[in-house]
């Protein structure tokens, strides 16, 4: 069996480990072989691959949900989609949800997953009160914020490099209804997108799309979106009817010219420069998530999402740097997000700092790699990191220049003896 992930990546064949109960994975674990667990398999890149993979999908239980509270305690292979569809109708959401919502909780808490709110809230982690880990020597650990903290804090984030995530308890949100107010704003260039999230800065949504095949003077314009929840509108929540990309594109289909058109469609796809739009949480949150298979878009070779953070105060340049290197290599990028960050939090893996990230998809294609090593030459200069969870080819040196907490994770997973029985394609890659 060859399992790949959702950048269709894929190194050598591999197998596929299921169980049924927790004894059955502490055996597992004991078995003292490299193994790495993994959710739905959203990952872009090899964090969540390796010859021996345990699926956590069979894990999919909610286990109680306490209505005054908010308070959800489920299995760590429910989908983010499960406790959407269950609980919008009832008056609650996520208080951090990522671009999709086909990923287990299991996942959203190894990859400390970001959202649109980061700026005001933080990660995934800061919603999680606990959960039980499973180690290899045998022993089920609680762990949080006050219980076993540092193994907290290298789980999440640690990309599932500390153990198997069982359960969690998470905080739900309250909102007011099923749909979103949206705003949308045209910009001009990257210093007007970035001065639009900083006059947006309190609104508790906010994401651009960017145009990065754009030159000079239009260099980074794009269309910012924010969003607040709707006072008004029900709870009549539903799924809109899904298209689906049958088969793998034809390489020819994608290229630098079908990109720059595309680009050029969507940033004048409105005739006004500034719009408000009551649309649902679906569509505010999770607009790709609306075509089944729409990696297929990027063809057999399969796509690379680039994700990297910048300090605040070296955004600007830094962006600049990095979409003029992309536009002089006249590279296929269609889809483009920034998004403004908070504050980083203590744990030692998590991937926000205070600042901008772009998340940039490329087709794979043999003559991209050495763009992307001269993107990491920039991204470390600008003091800014690259996101494992969208990871398939980073140096262990560009990866340990943007994380300077990488000792205490190597001395966690030496304290529990957790390099013996866990490990990735992408942990062998950079040595954590």
């Amino acid at each position: 069996m060859s399992i790949k992930s959702w950048g269709n990546f894929q190194t050598k064949p591999n197998k596929l480990i299921s169980f049924s109960s927790r004894s059955e994975l502490l055996s597992i674990l004991a078995e003292k072989k490299q193994i790495i667990p993994r959710g739905n398999g959203k990952s872009y890149g090899d964090s969540s691959l390796n010859d021996q993979i345990i699926n956590t999908l069979n894990r999919n239980i909610f286990i109680n949900f306490d209505r005054k509270t908010g308070i959800l305690n489920c299995q760590s292979g429910v989908l983010l989609d499960d406790i959407i569809n269950i609980f919008v109708p009832l008056g609650w959401f996520l208080n951090v949800t990522p671009g999709t919502k086909f990923i287990t909780v299991g996942g959203a808490i190894a990859s400390d997953v970001h959202g649109k709110n980061h700026h005001l809230v933080g990660t995934f982690s800061n919603f999680v009160l606990s959960f039980n880990l499973a180690m290899p020597d045998g022993n089920i650990l609680q762990c949080s914020s006050t219980e076993n903290k540092t193994l907290f804090q290298a789980t999440c984030g640690g990309m599932g490099l500390t153990g198997v995530i069982l359960d969690a308890k998470i905080q739900l949100r309250r909102i007011p209804s099923a749909l979103m107010e949206q705003m949308t704003i045209k910009t001009k260039n990257l210093e007007e997108t970035l001065q639009v999230f900083e006059r947006y800065k309190n609104a508790s949504y906010s994401v651009a799309w960017i145009d990065c095949l754009t030159r000079k003077k239009s260099l980074g314009r794009g269309l910012f979106m924010s969003g607040e929840h709707a006072d008004a509108g029900g709870f009549d929540f539903q799924q809109k009817r899904k298209l689906t990309v049958p088969i793998n594109f034809p390489s020819f289909s994608f290229n630098f010219f079908s990109a720059k058109l595309f680009n050029m469609l969507y940033y004048h796809k409105g005739n006004s420069s500034y719009i408000k739009q009551k649309i649902s949480i679906d569509s505010f949150f999770y607009p790709l998530d609306q075509i089944n298979h729409w990696n297929r878009i990027y063809g057999k070779s399969g796509l690379i999402q680039y994700q990297f953070v910048l300090p605040k105060k070296n955004s600007l340049l830094g962006m600049r740097a990095i979409l003029n290197k992309i536009s002089d290599a006249k590279k296929v990028g269609f889809l483009a997000v920034l998004k403004l960050f908070g504050k980083s939090n203590q744990n030692y893996l998590s991937f926000p700092i205070k600042g901008y990230t772009l998340a940039i998809d490329f087709r794979r294609e043999p003559d991209l790699f050495p763009l992307l090593e001269q993107l990491d030459k920039i991204v470390v200069e600008y003091g800014g990191r690259i996101y494992l969870a969208k990871d398939c080819r980073i140096s262990k040196k560009i990866f340990e220049q943007g994380y300077p907490n990488i000792q205490l994770f190597r001395d966690i997973r030496k304290k529990y003896h957790l390099n013996e029985s866990l490990s990735s394609f992408q942990s062998q890659r950079i040595d954590i």
